[in-house]
């Protein structure tokens, strides 16, 4: 089936936490274990665009070393959506370590991809417009893998790693964090609660296998341009690098304005993006 999001103003964080509950208490004829959940849903796989329903199975657990390593191994050749209310062993992105937020969702959707090695970057930009659109509507996109608030504080990360034909792409979210470290935020400014988590994956999982649905080439480039912080800012990158992002290309790259001329940075390549005080002068 076609999956519907319903993104609510930021003020409106109790009735969407409710919503959310909701659509995980209408699955309460499913069959449930003591530490997890598993249901089924359908995802429409067909490319071309005909409606053929495939299942993907969703298991919630309470607490896991890393959703990213329970959802390759527990994988079957159906997508998979793994989620959990914390980590001991998350990752992010180039190794680094998960801090949990006292209401957090991790979320990792493994399935099959035969896209070519070059298209896959997209997918992370892919995955953080399907939660931008899960999560508020408000939240910002910084290239490549972050979710952040209209303040720059990171809301969320996410985490693509593929083996193979099997891509196990990550989500994780902070929901509810009232005393944040500094550059961190939640959500939303009370608890919405234990059911929010499993909802807030469900709800992310639909909407990028909706978008992996249509292919590399509609990943949706000119929403992401809108709603990315990067474009515009004075960055650096790791080894050295420095220069003004100018834009996003077709296949995800960062597009920057050096005083070598424009370069392109690839999420595969660069594994740190900062925005910084660039003396134009220097940079031209």
């Amino acid at each position: 089936m076609r999956s519907r999001a319903v993104c609510l103003p930021r003020s409106c964080w109790r009735s969407m936490a409710r919503s959310w509950a909701a659509e995980v208490s209408a699955r309460s004829s499913c069959k449930r274990r003591i530490l997890s959940s598993v249901f089924i849903m359908r995802w429409s796989l067909d490319p071309q665009g005909a409606h053929l329903a495939t299942d993907y199975v969703a298991q919630h657990l309470d607490r896991v070393g890393s959703t990213q390593d329970e959802a390759r191994s527990r994988f079957s050749g159906v997508p998979l959506l793994v989620t959990a209310a914390a980590q001991d062993h998350g990752r992010g992105r180039g190794g680094a370590a998960w801090i949990n937020a006292p209401r957090a969702v991790a979320a990792s959707l493994a399935l099959p991809l035969t896209w070519p090695a070059e298209a896959l970057p997209v997918v992370t930009l892919m995955a953080g417009l399907a939660a931008r659109t899960a999560l508020d509507r408000s939240l910002r996109l910084k290239w490549p893998n972050d979710v952040v608030s209209e303040a720059g504080a990171k809301v969320a990360g996410l985490l693509a790693e593929r083996s193979g034909e099997l891509l196990v792409i990550g989500l994780g979210a902070n929901l509810y964090w009232p005393d944040p470290p500094p550059g961190m935020a939640g959500l939303w400014p009370e608890d919405p609660g234990p059911d929010a988590a499993p909802a807030a994956g469900d709800r992310w999982a639909q909407l990028l296998l909706e978008s992996v649905r249509h292919g590399p080439d509609g990943w949706g480039r000119d929403e992401y341009r809108v709603n990315c912080t990067t474009i515009d800012a004075d960055i650096t990158w790791n080894g050295g690098g420095r220069g003004r992002a100018v834009d996003v290309d077709g296949s995800g790259g960062l597009v920057v304005e050096t005083d070598r001329g424009l370069v392109t940075l690839r999420s595969g390549q660069v594994t740190e993006v900062r925005v910084a005080t660039v003396d134009r002068k220097e940079s031209r």
